[in-house]
Protein backbone atom coordinates (compact mmCIF):
# COMPACT_ATOMS: atom_id res chain seq x y z
CA UNK A 1 0.00 0.00 0.00
CA UNK A 2 2.78 2.21 0.55
CA UNK A 3 4.11 1.37 -2.84
CA UNK A 4 0.48 1.84 -4.49
CA UNK A 5 0.54 5.27 -2.56
CA UNK A 6 3.19 7.11 -3.45
CA UNK A 7 2.14 5.81 -7.19
CA UNK A 8 -0.34 8.24 -7.52
CA UNK A 9 2.55 11.00 -7.40
CA UNK A 10 4.80 9.25 -9.86
CA UNK A 11 2.53 8.80 -12.20
CA UNK A 12 1.17 12.46 -12.14
CA UNK A 13 4.42 13.46 -12.77
CA UNK A 14 4.86 10.75 -15.87
CA UNK A 15 1.60 11.94 -17.14
CA UNK A 16 3.53 15.58 -18.39
CA UNK A 17 5.07 13.67 -20.41
CA UNK A 18 3.69 10.81 -21.50
CA UNK A 19 0.10 9.57 -22.22
CA UNK A 20 -2.10 7.33 -20.66
CA UNK A 21 -1.68 4.34 -22.14
CA UNK A 22 2.16 4.61 -23.24
CA UNK A 23 2.63 5.17 -19.77
CA UNK A 24 0.88 1.90 -18.96
CA UNK A 25 2.22 -0.26 -21.72
CA UNK A 26 5.75 0.64 -20.82
CA UNK A 27 5.13 -0.40 -16.97
CA UNK A 28 3.96 -3.42 -18.09
CA UNK A 29 6.49 -4.25 -20.47
CA UNK A 30 9.19 -3.59 -18.34
CA UNK A 31 7.86 -5.22 -14.99
CA UNK A 32 6.52 -8.28 -16.98
CA UNK A 33 10.11 -8.69 -18.62
CA UNK A 34 12.27 -8.06 -15.57
CA UNK A 35 10.23 -10.89 -14.09
CA UNK A 36 10.23 -13.49 -16.92
CA UNK A 37 13.70 -13.03 -17.47
CA UNK A 38 14.73 -12.56 -13.21
CA UNK A 39 12.51 -16.05 -12.84
CA UNK A 40 13.81 -17.76 -16.17
CA UNK A 41 17.61 -17.49 -14.46
CA UNK A 42 16.94 -18.64 -11.02
CA UNK A 43 15.04 -21.72 -12.27
CA UNK A 44 11.67 -20.30 -9.83
CA UNK A 45 9.36 -19.64 -13.22
CA UNK A 46 6.35 -21.63 -13.05
CA UNK A 47 4.03 -21.63 -16.70
CA UNK A 48 0.41 -21.71 -17.05
CA UNK A 49 -0.74 -25.20 -17.22
CA UNK A 50 -3.49 -25.07 -20.39
CA UNK A 51 -6.81 -25.80 -17.70
CA UNK A 52 -5.60 -22.57 -16.53
CA UNK A 53 -4.99 -20.14 -19.32
CA UNK A 54 -8.02 -18.74 -19.36
CA UNK A 55 -8.27 -18.10 -16.36
CA UNK A 56 -5.10 -15.67 -16.31
CA UNK A 57 -6.60 -14.54 -19.44
CA UNK A 58 -9.67 -13.05 -17.57
CA UNK A 59 -7.76 -12.16 -14.49
CA UNK A 60 -4.94 -9.98 -16.83
CA UNK A 61 -8.31 -8.42 -18.92
CA UNK A 62 -9.76 -6.89 -15.44
CA UNK A 63 -6.08 -6.09 -14.59
CA UNK A 64 -4.00 -5.07 -15.22
CA UNK A 65 -5.63 -4.05 -19.12
CA UNK A 66 -9.25 -2.59 -17.37
CA UNK A 67 -7.90 -1.63 -14.19
CA UNK A 68 -4.99 0.53 -15.18
CA UNK A 69 -6.96 1.81 -18.39
CA UNK A 70 -9.71 3.10 -15.56
CA UNK A 71 -6.97 4.63 -13.38
CA UNK A 72 -3.95 5.93 -15.37
CA UNK A 73 -7.07 8.04 -16.74
CA UNK A 74 -8.87 9.15 -13.83
CA UNK A 75 -5.40 10.27 -12.68
CA UNK A 76 -5.09 12.49 -15.68
CA UNK A 77 -8.29 14.04 -14.70
CA UNK A 78 -8.25 14.21 -11.31
CA UNK A 79 -6.03 15.19 -8.73
CA UNK A 80 -3.78 12.54 -7.02
CA UNK A 81 -5.53 12.53 -3.58
CA UNK A 82 -8.97 12.97 -5.74
CA UNK A 83 -7.89 9.61 -7.33
CA UNK A 84 -6.76 7.78 -4.60
CA UNK A 85 -9.98 8.27 -2.31
CA UNK A 86 -11.72 6.57 -5.11
CA UNK A 87 -9.81 4.33 -5.82
CA UNK A 88 -9.80 3.03 -1.75
CA UNK A 89 -13.52 2.29 -2.41
CA UNK A 90 -12.65 -1.05 -3.56
CA UNK A 91 -12.74 -2.52 0.15
CA UNK A 92 -16.18 -1.30 0.76
CA UNK A 93 -17.61 -3.61 -1.89
CA UNK A 94 -14.99 -6.48 -2.43
CA UNK A 95 -15.87 -8.19 0.89
CA UNK A 96 -19.43 -8.47 -0.53
CA UNK A 97 -18.44 -9.70 -3.81
CA UNK A 98 -16.44 -12.28 -1.71
CA UNK A 99 -19.37 -13.27 0.29
CA UNK A 100 -21.58 -13.64 -1.75
CA UNK A 101 -19.18 -15.60 -4.65
CA UNK A 102 -16.66 -17.05 -2.56
CA UNK A 103 -18.49 -17.25 0.29
CA UNK A 104 -15.79 -15.61 2.89
CA UNK A 105 -16.62 -15.61 6.57
CA UNK A 106 -17.45 -11.44 7.45
CA UNK A 107 -17.85 -10.79 11.12
CA UNK A 108 -19.66 -7.87 12.69
CA UNK A 109 -16.16 -6.27 13.61
CA UNK A 110 -14.56 -6.72 10.35
CA UNK A 111 -18.03 -4.94 8.83
CA UNK A 112 -17.87 -2.34 11.27
CA UNK A 113 -14.23 -1.81 10.76
CA UNK A 114 -14.13 -1.35 7.14
CA UNK A 115 -17.26 1.47 6.99
CA UNK A 116 -14.57 2.94 9.73
CA UNK A 117 -11.90 3.04 7.97
CA UNK A 118 -13.89 4.31 4.80
CA UNK A 119 -15.13 7.41 7.16
CA UNK A 120 -11.59 7.92 7.98
CA UNK A 121 -10.46 8.44 4.46
CA UNK A 122 -13.35 10.73 3.85
CA UNK A 123 -12.58 12.88 7.19
CA UNK A 124 -8.62 12.82 6.40
CA UNK A 125 -9.81 14.48 2.93
CA UNK A 126 -12.09 15.90 4.08
CA UNK A 127 -14.96 15.08 2.07
CA UNK A 128 -12.81 17.40 -0.65
CA UNK A 129 -14.86 17.81 -3.97
CA UNK A 130 -12.67 21.24 -5.26
CA UNK A 131 -12.25 21.85 -9.02
CA UNK A 132 -9.51 19.39 -9.15
CA UNK A 133 -11.65 16.59 -8.44
CA UNK A 134 -14.99 17.40 -10.38
CA UNK A 135 -13.98 15.94 -13.42
CA UNK A 136 -16.85 13.75 -14.51
CA UNK A 137 -14.67 11.28 -16.90
CA UNK A 138 -11.72 10.97 -14.48
CA UNK A 139 -14.75 9.77 -11.86
CA UNK A 140 -15.98 7.64 -14.12
CA UNK A 141 -12.71 6.17 -15.25
CA UNK A 142 -11.69 5.69 -11.50
CA UNK A 143 -15.26 3.81 -10.85
CA UNK A 144 -14.63 1.53 -13.61
CA UNK A 145 -11.05 0.84 -12.37
CA UNK A 146 -12.50 0.06 -9.21
CA UNK A 147 -14.95 -2.35 -10.59
CA UNK A 148 -12.52 -3.96 -12.49
CA UNK A 149 -9.93 -4.44 -9.24
CA UNK A 150 -12.84 -6.08 -7.84
CA UNK A 151 -13.56 -8.55 -9.83
CA UNK A 152 -9.82 -8.97 -9.93
CA UNK A 153 -9.72 -9.78 -6.38
CA UNK A 154 -12.26 -12.92 -6.75
CA UNK A 155 -10.34 -14.27 -9.96
CA UNK A 156 -7.09 -13.98 -8.26
CA UNK A 157 -8.34 -16.09 -5.23
CA UNK A 158 -8.21 -19.53 -7.90
CA UNK A 159 -4.57 -18.81 -8.82
CA UNK A 160 -2.92 -17.69 -5.99
CA UNK A 161 -3.56 -21.13 -4.25
CA UNK A 162 -1.69 -22.70 -7.56
CA UNK A 163 0.68 -20.66 -8.66
CA UNK A 164 3.12 -18.35 -6.79
CA UNK A 165 3.06 -14.49 -7.09
CA UNK A 166 6.15 -13.49 -8.45
CA UNK A 167 5.20 -15.53 -11.62
CA UNK A 168 1.52 -14.69 -11.07
CA UNK A 169 2.25 -11.02 -11.26
CA UNK A 170 4.76 -11.71 -14.13
CA UNK A 171 2.55 -13.86 -16.62
CA UNK A 172 -0.58 -11.38 -15.71
CA UNK A 173 1.88 -8.47 -17.20
CA UNK A 174 3.07 -9.56 -20.00
CA UNK A 175 -0.53 -10.62 -21.07
CA UNK A 176 -1.28 -7.12 -20.48
CA UNK A 177 1.03 -5.74 -21.98
CA UNK A 178 -0.09 -8.03 -25.17
CA UNK A 179 -3.35 -6.81 -24.49
CA UNK A 180 -2.33 -2.68 -24.77
CA UNK A 181 -0.17 -3.39 -27.47
CA UNK A 182 -2.57 -2.18 -30.14
CA UNK A 183 -3.94 0.84 -28.59
CA UNK A 184 -0.16 1.89 -28.33
CA UNK A 185 0.70 1.46 -31.56
CA UNK A 186 -2.49 3.07 -32.72
CA UNK A 187 -3.15 6.07 -30.54
CA UNK A 188 0.33 6.54 -28.68
CA UNK A 189 3.32 5.53 -30.45
CA UNK A 190 3.96 8.65 -31.97
CA UNK A 191 3.65 11.04 -29.18
CA UNK A 192 5.62 8.27 -27.52
CA UNK A 193 8.64 8.78 -29.46
CA UNK A 194 9.18 12.33 -30.07
CA UNK A 195 8.30 12.72 -25.83
CA UNK A 196 11.49 14.63 -24.13
CA UNK A 197 11.74 11.91 -21.41
CA UNK A 198 13.35 14.05 -18.44
CA UNK A 199 15.11 12.49 -15.83
CA UNK A 200 12.23 13.22 -13.30
CA UNK A 201 10.26 11.37 -16.09
CA UNK A 202 12.10 8.65 -16.17
CA UNK A 203 12.57 8.13 -12.44
CA UNK A 204 8.91 8.17 -12.04
CA UNK A 205 8.66 5.38 -15.00
CA UNK A 206 11.52 3.63 -13.25
CA UNK A 207 9.64 3.55 -9.46
CA UNK A 208 6.66 2.80 -11.04
CA UNK A 209 7.87 -0.60 -12.60
CA UNK A 210 9.81 -1.86 -9.81
CA UNK A 211 7.60 -0.74 -6.91
CA UNK A 212 3.74 -0.35 -8.36
CA UNK A 213 3.75 -2.69 -10.89
CA UNK A 214 5.74 -5.40 -9.68
CA UNK A 215 6.59 -5.47 -6.00
CA UNK A 216 2.85 -3.71 -4.89
CA UNK A 217 1.17 -6.61 -7.32
CA UNK A 218 3.35 -9.64 -5.77
CA UNK A 219 3.19 -8.56 -1.88
CA UNK A 220 -0.78 -8.30 -2.54
CA UNK A 221 -1.01 -11.66 -4.38
CA UNK A 222 0.67 -13.26 -1.67
CA UNK A 223 -1.23 -11.93 1.76
CA UNK A 224 -4.42 -12.17 -0.80
CA UNK A 225 -3.93 -16.49 -0.79
CA UNK A 226 -3.16 -15.90 3.65
CA UNK A 227 -5.90 -13.24 4.29
CA UNK A 228 -8.37 -14.19 1.94
CA UNK A 229 -9.97 -11.39 -0.55
CA UNK A 230 -12.36 -9.39 1.72
CA UNK A 231 -9.73 -8.91 4.66
CA UNK A 232 -6.89 -8.20 1.96
CA UNK A 233 -8.80 -5.61 -0.01
CA UNK A 234 -9.69 -3.72 2.96
CA UNK A 235 -6.01 -2.76 3.44
CA UNK A 236 -6.38 -0.74 0.00
CA UNK A 237 -7.98 2.09 2.68
CA UNK A 238 -3.83 2.64 3.49
CA UNK A 239 -3.74 4.00 -0.38
CA UNK A 240 -4.85 7.42 0.41
CA UNK A 241 -3.30 7.50 3.95
CA UNK A 242 0.21 7.11 2.07
CA UNK A 243 -0.46 9.13 -0.58
CA UNK A 244 -1.33 12.38 1.58
CA UNK A 245 2.24 11.95 3.31
CA UNK A 246 3.85 11.61 0.19
CA UNK A 247 2.17 15.07 -1.05
CA UNK A 248 3.11 16.31 1.76
CA UNK A 249 6.79 15.26 2.25
CA UNK A 250 7.31 15.49 -1.84
CA UNK A 251 4.82 18.55 -2.99
CA UNK A 252 4.75 20.15 0.29
CA UNK A 253 0.83 19.88 0.89
CA UNK A 254 -0.55 20.49 4.49
CA UNK A 255 -0.75 17.76 6.77
CA UNK A 256 -3.69 18.68 9.18
CA UNK A 257 -5.16 17.73 12.62
CA UNK A 258 -8.26 16.47 9.81
CA UNK A 259 -5.90 14.42 8.21
CA UNK A 260 -4.03 13.44 10.81
CA UNK A 261 -7.71 11.95 12.61
CA UNK A 262 -8.78 10.89 9.47
CA UNK A 263 -5.38 8.53 9.08
CA UNK A 264 -5.74 7.24 12.79
CA UNK A 265 -9.82 6.32 11.89
CA UNK A 266 -8.19 4.31 8.73
CA UNK A 267 -5.26 2.28 10.67
CA UNK A 268 -8.26 1.97 13.61
CA UNK A 269 -10.77 0.52 11.02
CA UNK A 270 -8.38 -2.25 9.34
CA UNK A 271 -7.11 -3.15 12.41
CA UNK A 272 -10.79 -4.35 13.18
CA UNK A 273 -11.08 -5.89 10.02
CA UNK A 274 -8.38 -8.30 10.54
CA UNK A 275 -10.26 -9.70 14.22
CA UNK A 276 -10.95 -12.99 13.73
CA UNK A 277 -13.25 -15.26 16.90
CA UNK A 278 -16.09 -12.58 16.94
CA UNK A 279 -19.21 -14.83 17.78
CA UNK A 280 -21.32 -12.97 15.37
CA UNK A 281 -20.47 -14.33 11.79
CA UNK A 282 -21.95 -14.17 8.62
CA UNK A 283 -21.01 -16.84 6.24
CA UNK A 284 -18.16 -19.33 6.05
CA UNK A 285 -14.73 -20.41 4.59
Amino acid sequence: MIFWGISFVWTRIALGELQPIALVFIRLVSSSAILLIGLKLINKLEFIKKEDLKHFLIASFFNPFLYFLGETFGIKYTSPIISAVLISTIPVFTPVAAFLILKERLTILNILGLFISFFGVLVMLGFQSGSDGNSIIGILCLLFAVSAAIAYSIKLKRLSSTYGPFSIVAWQNMIGSLMFLPFFLIFDLNSTLSAAFSAKVLGSIILLVVFASSLAFIFYTKVNSILGVSRTAVFTNFIPVFTALFSWMILDEELSLQKATGMALVIGGVFLTQIKGFNLKLGSR
